[in-house]
C-alpha cells in the first residue's frame, strides 16, 4: 500500500447519482473523478477493491426490525422485504459474485427473521439515534441469542422517515410522530446539519457498528439503516428511487448494505480512528478511493437501471430488485453468473 492514503473518511453509505449526498460523500472521501462505468463500456481496475486485513463475515446472519410497528407499515410489504431480501442474499448466482472476497470462496447467509418495534413513526433518524437504539436494545435483552460476531441488525425506516448520519442523537426522534413526510420536511429540523447527508438529497442508507461493554466482555454490534425510498407528495424523493414499488427500493438498498457489511463490517472504527495510520487495520475490502462493494456501481450508475435490476433467481421461478456489486473480477459491476468468480483470498 503507497503512503497516500485516502481512508480519513472510508464510504459506508447508499447514495443515489449525482445527487447532493453523493457528491458530500465523495468530495470528503478524496474521490477522483471517476471514468464511465455501465455494461459494455471499459472496466475500470483502478477502482478493484484492495484486502486490508479487516474482518470479514463470510458466515452472515441478519435480522430485520421494522421501525414504527404495524401501524407506519403495510403488512405485505414487510412480507415483501423479508421474503425478497432473503432470497437475494442466498441466490447462488448472485453469490457467485462476491464470494471472490472471502477464503476459499466460500460464503453463507441465514436470515434470522424479522422483528417490528412499535414507536410512533418518527420524523428523523440520525446515526446517533439508530446507535442510542441499538444499545437500548442490548440492554434490554432483545439482542440475546444472536451470535453478535457475525450478525447484522437491519433497521428499516417506515414510509415518511428522513434519515442522515449525524452522530448527535435526534431529541425523541424515535419516539415522536409525524403526519407526512411533507409536514416533516417543512419544518427546519437542526437534526440535518448538512444537507448532502439527508434523505432527501439522495442518502439511502448506511452501515456502522457500536462497541458495548469493555475490558474481556466488550462486544461489538453490527447493524444497518436505510430509509423507505419512495416519491414524496410534493414530488421529492426520499432515499434511492429505482424501482417503482417502494418495497424493491428497501430490498435492493439492503442487500448492498449487507454486502458491504460483510466485506467490511468494521469500517466505523477506521471513520472513528480519523486521519491516524493505523485505522487502515479496520479495513476488510475498499477500493484505493475509499469505496465499498456497493459504492462504485452506484456513483456510475446512469440511469440508475444500469446496475439497479430485478434479475431471475437461480433455484426457482422469479425475480428479486438487486443492486450489481462491484467485481474484480470484470473491473466493474457485476450481475449473477452461473461460475463463481476466481477467490481472490487463498
Amino acid at each position: 500500500m503507497n503512503n497516500k492514503t485516502h481512508f480519513a473518511l472510508p464510504m459506508r453509505v447508499a447514495l443515489a447519482h449525482g445527487s447532493k449526498a453523493e457528491k458530500g460523500f465523495r468530495h470528503r472521501a478524496t474521490i477522483p473523478e471517476p471514468e464511465a462505468l455501465a455494461p459494455g463500456v471499459p472496466p475500470t481496475p483502478e477502482h478493484d477493491l484492495i484486502f486490508h486485513g479487516g474482518k470479514l463475515l463470510p458466515d452472515l446472519e441478519y435480522v430485520n426490525f421494522f421501525v414504527g410497528g404495524a401501524p407506519a407499515w403495510q403488512q405485505a410489504d414487510i412480507q415483501a422485504i423479508d421474503q425478497g431480501l432473503e432470497k437475494a442474499m442466498t441466490d447462488q448466482n448472485l453469490n457467485n459474485v462476491m464470494s471472490q472476497y472471502f477464503r476459499g470462496g466460500r460464503i453463507t447467509t441465514v436470515f434470522k427473521g424479522s422483528r417490528t418495534l412499535g414507536a410512533p413513526r418518527p420524523a428523523v433518524v440520525s446515526q446517533g439515534d439508530v446507535e442510542g437504539l441499538v444499545r437500548r436494545l442490548f440492554r434490554n435483552g432483545t439482542l440475546n441469542g444472536f451470535d453478535l460476531s457475525r450478525t447484522v441488525f437491519n433497521f428499516m425506516l417506515p414510509s415518511g422517515t428522513l434519515l442522515n448520519t449525524d452522530e448527535a442523537p435526534t431529541a425523541g426522534a424515535l419516539g415522536s410522530h409525524v403526519e407526512s413526510a411533507a409536514q416533516a420536511k417543512a419544518s427546519p429540523n437542526t437534526a440535518i446539519p448538512h444537507e448532502e447527508e439527508d434523505s432527501t438529497q439522495g442518502l439511502g442508507g448506511y452501515h456502522g457498528s457500536v462497541h458495548v461493554g469493555a475490558g474481556a466482555v466488550r462486544k461489538t454490534i453490527y447493524y444497518a439503516i436505510g430509509v423507505f425510498s419512495e416519491i414524496l407528495p410534493d414530488g421529492t424523493t426520499n432515499g434511492i428511487v429505482a424501482f417503482n414499488q417502494p418495497f424493491k427500493n428497501v430490498i435492493a438498498t439492503f442487500y448492498h448494505e449487507l454486502n458491504e457489511a460483510r466485506t467490511d463490517p468494521d469500517v466505523e472504527d477506521a471513520i472513528r480512528a480519523g486521519n491516524n495510520r493505523n485505522a487502515v487495520k479496520f479495513l476488510g475490502w475498499t477500493s484505493s478511493q475509499g469505496e465499498e462493494c456497493g459504492d462504485f456501481p452506484v456513483f456510475e450508475a446512469n440511469p440508475l437501471s444500469v446496475v439497479f435490476k430485478e434479475v431471475p433467481l437461480t433455484s426457482e421461478r422469479g425475480t428479486v430488485p438487486v443492486q450489481f456489486q462491484y467485481s474484480n473480477a470484470v473491473n466493474g459491476p457485476e450481475g449473477p453468473i452461473a461460475t463463481p468468480d476466481r477467490p481472490l483470498l487463498s
